[in-house]
């Protein structure tokens, strides 16, 4: 646990300290926003089974793209990169 704390959280400034205690966090693997912890705190059950699509502009579309992350199958602390959208 102590490794993934240490990474940057998605949505944050560059400087920000990172994870916070108390807080629920997914790592997401692979594709443009890999490495960062995604906080997942108050999500659904049926939220966390969907994954997410995240705003990226750094994905296959640019500006106003979307990366899609979903949760890998016995091991839901990761989410893997299933593709870039719009």
């Amino acid at each position: 646990m102590d490794e993934l704390m240490r990474g940057r959280v998605y949505g944050t400034d560059h400087d920000d300290p990172g994870p916070r205690p108390g807080r629920v966090y997914r790592e997401l693997v692979a594709g443009p926003l890999d490495g960062l912890l995604l906080d997942v705190t108050g999500w659904t059950s049926h939220e966390l089974r969907e994954g997410a699509a995240l705003d990226t502009e750094i994905g296959a579309y640019g500006p106003g793209g979307r990366s899609r992350y979903g949760p890998r199958e016995g091991d839901p602390a990761h989410w893997d990169w299933e593709g870039d959208t719009r």
